[in-house]
């Protein structure tokens, strides 16, 4: 896989409406759990305050987009591994429905686990919708393992986590 980093960067303010369009996009796409009020400016407000949100730009528009999230209630699930603490988690991997197939999910999730890493994280978990088919396959590549399923926000969860 290739890693081509030199067109993700971190997201500012000036970015806010683009994201928006993004994550607008994505909302109401086949398996994309999503709703009117999620993402929202708050959760934009959220990762930008935390310098933890990220995007690939071609030709100075944003394609893609990563969030580097702080959830304490998906942290105190009892699933994930204690040896791989503190581990981080990653959400809201976007990508423009026209720019889907090209790679950029893998481009930007392997950016947001070397970030985690660089940020001095041990492992990582995340949240994967159980019938989000375009999110399990981009991650399979990753060596991930199903370590649990939860019921959250509404919606059906299986856990995936490994060391980073």
């Amino acid at each position: 896989m290739q890693q081509n980093y030199e067109t993700v960067v971190m997201a500012t303010e000036a970015d806010r409406s683009e994201i928006k369009a993004l994550y607008q996009a994505l909302k109401g796409q086949e398996y994309c759990s999503w709703t009117e009020h999620y993402p929202s400016d708050e959760t934009i407000d959220f990762d930008l305050k935390r310098n933890a949100l990220f995007v690939i730009k071609e030709d100075g528009k944003i394609k893609a987009a990563i969030s580097i999230e702080e959830d304490e209630d998906v942290d105190k699930l009892s699933c994930w591994d204690e040896s791989l603490r503190p581990e981080g988690e990653l959400a809201r991997v976007a990508v423009l429905p026209s720019e889907q197939g090209r790679g950029l999910g893998r481009v930007i999730f392997q950016f947001g686990m070397d970030e985690l890493k660089r940020r001095g994280f041990k492992g990582i978990h995340i949240l994967v919708n159980k019938y989000n088919i375009k999110a399990i396959r981009c991650y399979a590549v990753f060596g991930f393992k199903v370590v649990g399923e939860c019921h959250m926000y509404e919606q059906d969860y299986l856990c995936y986590e490994r060391e980073l």
